[in-house]
Order: C-alpha cells, then sequence, then structure tokens
C-alpha cells in the first residue's frame, strides 16, 4: 500500500470508508474485508455509527493496531470545548483505542468558533488521545484559518473529490501548504461511467472505470482517497490499483471528464 508523507507523516493513501452501511453487522463485515484486502486507513467519524463495529472488526482481525491509521470526525454537537474531549473520549471507548491517528472537525459548520474547538483538538494532542488533527469539507480560507488559529499541523481537509468534482483552488493550496487532501466519494462518477474516453482507458490498461477514477487520484500529488463498499468483491477491487499507471495525457483526459484542468493546476501536479 502506497502512502503520502505529510509534514513528515506517512498516511496509506487508499484509505477505507465507514459511512452510508446500515447495521453494525453490516460495518463490521466491511472493515473485517478491507482489512483482509490490505487497507491500513480506516476511516470512521462519530456521525455514521461506525466506530463501535471499526473497533470490533479490528479486535477481530490479526492487524496490530500501530499497522492502522484510523480516522474518526467529531459532529457539529459537539464543537465546545468540553465537548469535543468528551465526545473524542467516547468515541475512543467505541473504538477500543487508545488513540486515533487523526480526528477532524466534520464540516465548517459551527455554533462555536472554530478556535475554541481547535484548541481542545490541541489538547487531545498534547494528552495523546489523538495524533494528528484536521478538518473536513472547508473551503481554501477556511483551512487557512484553521491553519492559523492551530499549535499542531493542520494534517489534511477531507472533501468531495472525484472524477466529477474537481477542487482547483483548493489542490494547489493544499500542495502548498503541505494539507493532504483527502478525497471521500471518489467513485461518484454519474454518466461518466459511460464515458467513452474513460472506458477506453480502462481498457488499455485492462482495468475496471472504477480503477481507473481512483488511480487518477492516486497519482495526483498530496492526495489520499477513501472509497466506501460493503461487497467484498468491490473492496477488493478497490484496492487493487497500484500495479498499472496513467500516462500524463490519460490524466488530462480525466480530468476533462469533470471539465477540464486550468494551466496553474497542471503545472502544479506536474501535467
Amino acid at each position: 500500500m502506497r502512502h503520502v508523507t505529510v509534514d513528515g507523516v506517512d498516511v496509506p493513501a487508499l484509505g477505507f470508508g465507514t459511512a452510508g452501511m446500515d447495521t453494525d453487522e453490516e460495518r463490521q463485515r466491511a472493515v473485517e474485508a478491507a482489512l483482509a484486502a490490505g487497507y491500513r486507513h480506516i476511516d470512521t467519524a462519530q456521525m455514521y455509527d461506525s466506530e463501535s463495529a471499526v473497533g470490533a472488526a479490528v479486535d477481530e482481525s490479526d492487524v496490530a493496531r500501530e499497522e492502522l491509521f484510523v480516522t474518526t470526525k467529531l459532529t457539529r454537537d459537539n464543537r465546545a470545548h468540553e465537548a469535543v474531549i468528551d465526545s473524542t473520549h467516547a468515541s475512543l471507548d467505541r473504538l477500543d483505542m487508545e488513540y486515533v491517528d487523526l480526528l477532524l472537525i466534520h464540516s465548517p459548520e459551527q455554533n462555536v468558533p472554530h478556535e475554541e474547538t481547535l484548541d481542545a483538538m490541541n489538547e487531545l494532542v498534547a494528552d495523546g488521545a489523538v495524533r494528528h488533527i484536521g478538518v473536513s469539507n472547508f473551503s481554501v480560507e477556511e483551512t487557512r484559518n484553521a491553519i492559523e488559529h492551530s499549535t499542531a499541523p493542520i494534517l489534511t481537509n477531507q472533501v468531495e473529490y472525484s472524477l466529477t468534482s474537481h477542487q482547483p483552488d483548493l489542490l494547489p493550496f493544499c500542495i502548498d501548504e503541505d494539507v493532504l487532501l483527502t478525497a471521500y466519494s471518489p467513485l461518484k462518477l454519474g454518466s461518466a461511467l459511460e464515458d467513452e474516453e474513460l472506458a477506453a482507458i480502462a481498457g488499455t490498461h485492462g482495468k475496471t472505470v472504477r480503477q481507473v477514477a481512483l488511480r487518477w487520484l492516486l497519482q495526483q500529488p498530496m492526495v489520499s482517497t477513501i472509497p466506501r463498499s460493503s461487497n467484498p468483491d468491490h473492496i477488493e477491487r478497490n484496492a487493487d490499483v497500484f500495479d498499472f499507471e496513467l500516462s500524463d495525457e490519460e490524466m488530462r483526459r480525466l480530468f476533462e471528464i469533470g471539465g477540464g484542468i486550468d494551466e496553474q493546476l497542471a503545472a502544479t501536479i506536474g501535467l
């Protein structure tokens, strides 16, 4: 499994998302399948109701905790200082873990200032309950403000990013600031699934269009991605994306599916 190094931290480039599943049994089976397929980056959140299932799957697996990179996220109602502290320890109890590798503010919506939330998150880092902190669904300006108000580095901004949902201003900013862009919903492709260019590129490499969509993300600097599925076959196929490489021309053609690539971003990512 390839890693992305961010501010000296090695993050598995391909992670496994746990949103949108209906039952603890389904969630646990999916995480167990992901661990068996080689995923070592597991993404959960307080609002997903998947923390207990993640913990149970890890406990049932032969994978050592220190081999994993586990992310969880604060709900909107857990942003005040004491709520951050208390809810994070509750998350750790559900996960049955002594620490999480990454704690995120789940959205820029706030009922308390982000500065207060970040102060509490920094306290958790100092106490060892959290290794790293970050944000999710933040704009460039919101991410910049978080960087300015946090003692600990902002390790990532987790946002929707795929062939059909580009972040042309955010990725250059993340590269400049040494912030990981974690792409959720990477396989939300809609009509792109029928795109002839995508199908042709997939055929060239003997891969599925979804595998090409993931590879397109993984070849961009400072990008990781967290596809999700409850189907063991899909989980395994999504992990089978490190034995081929897209050419620069193929990368540019794939950017065209979502509206093209501006020259600033092309230069930033070496296209």
